[in-house]
C-alpha cells in the first residue's frame, strides 16, 4: 500500500480528533469563506471542467463513457450559484454538535447524558458529479468530520480545482486543524481506502449501481449509500388527471440521470384507458421511449402512438435507466402495485396518485421505501429539498440513516456520566441502593459550565 495514502489517512485521522471539538461560530466562519471562495474562483472552476467535458464527450463517443455521467460532470455559473446556496444553507444550521440528545437521573447526584458526536473519519468515493465535494465537505465540516475524498477520474481537473479552493478558504480560517480534509486522485488507491478500516469510520459512496454494489462487497468499513434508485410512480383508480400527468411528467422528464427519477410507471386499470393515451402523448413529445406490458402496449397501440414503445422484458421491472426510457404496467389493484414495488424496487423513493385518503396511508404504510410520495414528483427526494441544506447521500439502509442524509447522518452519540465519587458496589447486594432512572430536562453543556 503507498505510503502517501497511509500518510494522509493517518493525517487526517488525527486530525478528527481537534476538528470535532472546534467551536460552532469557527466553523461558521469557514464555511463563509468557502461560499465566496467558490464565488470569486469561477474562472478557475468552469477552466478545469471544460478540460473534464471534452475529454468526458470523447469516451462518451467511443461508448466508454455514459451520456448520463457526461451530464451530471458539467459545472456551470448556476452549478456554482447551487454550491454557493448550499454552503450558506449549512451555515445557517445550528451547531449539531455537542447537543444533549437525552438527559437520565441514575441517582441522586448521578446524570448520564447521550449527547451527539462526529463520526470521526469518513471516506467519499464518488464518480462525475463534482458538486458532490462542497455539498459533503460543508456539511463534514459543521458536523466536526474529517474527509477523505476520492472522485473519478472523468472528473479529476474540476475536483482538484474545488477541493483546492474550498480547503485553502477552510485552513486559512484560525482554529480549523491542518490537514483534516485530503484528496484521493488515482484509481488504485479506491481499493486501498477500503482496507483502511483502522482508521476510517465510514464510507459514502456516490455513483453507478454497479460501482456502489463494488463498494459494498469489497470493505469492512460501515458503507451508507443505496446501489440503485428503481423508483416507481402509482397512478391510483381515483387519481385526480392533472396531478397524475405533471406528476408524471415530472417524474421522469425533469431531469432522468438521477436516481431519484421514475423508472416504472404503474397504472391502475380503473384509470388506464383515458389516462395512458394522454400521458403517452405527453412523454411522446419529450422523446421517452416506452418500455410497455401487454394491456398499456395495446391502449398506447390503438391511441396511434408507434414510434417509442415497445414490448417490455422481465428485466426492465428491475432497471435503472437514468435515461428517457420508462417501463409501463397495468395493475389490477393498489395491493397488486405495492406488491410490484416491494419486489421490484429499491427502497429508495415511489409515489401515489390518488384523491382517496385512505388509499394514500396504506400505501405509505405498506410501501417499504425510504421516501414515499402522495401526490408529488419523485424527484422531491433530495436533502437541499428537504431542508438539509445539502445532503451526503440518498440511503436505504435500515440503520444509521435513511432517505436523503444531511447533517444528522454524519453525527453519532457518546455517554456522559456525570457522578460525585459513586461506585457500583453501593448499588449490589442486601442492602443496595436503589436507580431512580429519572428523566431530565437539564442539558449537560449547563452542567459543564
Amino acid at each position: 500500500m503507498s505510503n502517501d495514502i497511509i500518510t494522509k489517512v493517518k493525517f487526517a485521522k488525527s486530525a478528527s480528533i481537534p476538528l470535532a471539538s472546534v467551536s460552532g461560530a469557527t466553523k461558521n466562519s469557514a464555511l463563509a469563506a468557502m461560499a465566496q471562495a467558490l464565488d470569486s474562483s469561477r474562472e478557475k472552476i468552469i477552466s478545469a471542467n471544460t478540460k473534464d467535458i471534452s475529454a468526458a464527450e470523447k469516451l462518451a463517443d467511443a461508448g466508454k463513457l455514459s451520456r448520463s455521467l457526461v451530464k451530471r460532470l458539467k459545472v456551470d455559473d448556476t452549478k456554482i450559484d447551487e454550491m454557493i446556496a448550499g454552503v450558506r444553507d449549512v451555515l445557517k444550521f445550528d451547531d449539531p454538535v455537542g447537543k444533549t440528545l437525552s438527559a437520565l437521573e441514575l441517582d441522586s447526584g448521578l446524570e448520564l447524558y447521550q449527547v451527539s458526536c462526529p463520526i470521526g473519519l469518513i471516506g467519499v468515493i464518488f464518480e462525475s458529479r463534482p458538486d458532490v465535494v462542497p455539498q459533503i465537505m460543508s456539511l463534514c465540516l459543521k458536523s466536526g468530520n474529517a474527509t477523505i475524498f476520492k472522485g473519478g477520474s472523468e472528473a479529476g481537473n474540476s475536483n482538484r480545482a474545488i477541493f483546492d479552493v474550498l480547503v485553502s478558504a477552510i485552513e486559512s480560517t484560525e482554529g480549523i486543524p491542518q490537514g483534516a480534509f485530503a484528496l484521493m486522485e488515482t484509481r488504485e488507491e479506491v481499493n486501498e481506502m477500503l482496507k483502511l478500516d483502522d482508521y476510517i469510520n465510514l464510507i459514502i459512496p456516490r455513483g453507478s449501481n454497479e460501482f456502489v454494489k463494488y463498494i459494498q462487497d469489497n470493505t469492512r468499513i460501515p458503507v451508507l449509500g443505496h446501489s440503485s434508485g428503481i423508483c416507481h410512480v402509482y397512478v391510483d383508480k381515483e387519481a385526480d388527471m392533472k396531478k397524475a400527468l405533471d406528476v408524471c411528467y415530472d417524474s421522469k422528464v425533469q431531469y432522468p440521470a438521477v436516481c431519484n427519477a421514475m423508472e416504472t410507471l404503474l397504472v391502475h386499470k380503473g384509470f388506464a384507458e383515458t389516462f395512458i393515451p394522454e400521458m403517452g402523448k405527453k412523454y411522446d413529445a419529450a422523446g421517452v421511449e416506452l418500455r410497455c406490458d401487454e394491456r398499456s402496449f395495446d391502449i398506447l397501440q390503438n391511441s396511434g402512438l408507434l414510434k417509442a414503445i415497445i414490448h417490455a422484458a422481465e428485466e426492465d421491472w428491475k432497471t435503472e435507466y437514468n435515461d428517457l426510457i420508462l417501463s409501463i404496467k397495468i395493475v389490477d389493484s393498489m395491493e397488486e402495485a405495492i406488491d410490484h414495488i416491494n419486489k421490484y424496487g429499491s427502497h429508495h423513493t415511489d409515489a401515489i396518485i390518488t384523491e382517496n385518503n385512505t388509499a394514500a396511508s396504506r400505501f405509505i404504510d405498506l410501501v417499504d421505501s425510504s421516501s414515499v410520495m402522495w401526490n408529488a414528483s419523485t424527484r422531491f427526494a433530495d436533502g437541499f429539498r428537504y431542508g438539509k441544506g445539502a445532503e451526503v447521500g440518498i440511503s436505504t439502509n435500515k440503520i444509521h440513516a435513511r432517505g436523503p442524509v444531511g447533517m444528522e447522518g454524519l453525527l453519532i452519540y457518546k455517554y456522559a456520566l456525570l457522578g460525585n465519587g459513586h461506585k457500583v458496589a453501593d448499588y449490589v447486594g442486601k442492602n443496595a441502593r436503589k436507580y431512580t432512572h429519572k428523566k431530565l430536562k437539564a442539558q449537560l453543556s449547563g452542567k459543564m459550565g
